[in-house]
């Protein structure tokens, strides 16, 4: 697949796939950020990306990101919309400061990948009545 990217800052290499078996490609900080303690931050990512028609783009922390840094994703996941890729559209990426001190992050550092994922739009069959028995409710498969 051929994804149309643009670098804001040249100095800085392309994002890419770390292995050959890897899903998501690391995302590299633009610029150096301190994060308070339990604050939130945006970190520039330093590219814009032309997402395909039929996919998004997940950006998700690192496996090794809340070990090394004490930062994670607040929301888990950051989803990225395939129109999302004009002039200032640069990704972000949004952090959240969980320890009791500030936490540098170094302009180079890769502490966010992102994995293209295909999707669909649904069409809304409004029913009265659902054709399936519940369940059970919230967390009803555990023990």
């Amino acid at each position: 697949m051929k994804i149309n990217i643009k670098r804001i800052d040249k100095t800085l290499p392309l994002p890419k796939y770390e292995t050959s078996g890897s899903v998501g490609f690391d995302l590299i900080c633009r610029e150096s950020a301190e994060i308070a303690p339990h604050s939130i931050v945006l970190i520039p990512a330093n590219v814009i990306v032309e997402t395909p028609p039929g996919y998004m783009l997940m950006v998700c922390s690192r496996s090794s990101t809340p070990r090394k840094f004490g930062l994670m994703v607040p929301q888990g996941v950051g989803i990225v919309d395939n129109d999302y890729c004009g002039e200032e559209d640069e990704l972000q990426i949004q952090v959240y400061n969980f320890t009791d001190s500030v936490v540098t992050v170094e302009r180079g550092s890769r502490i966010a990948q992102a994995i293209f994922v295909r999707v669909d739009t649904a069409e809304w069959n409004e029913i009265e009545q659902m054709s399936t028995a519940s369940r059970g409710g919230f967390g009803s498969t555990d023990p």
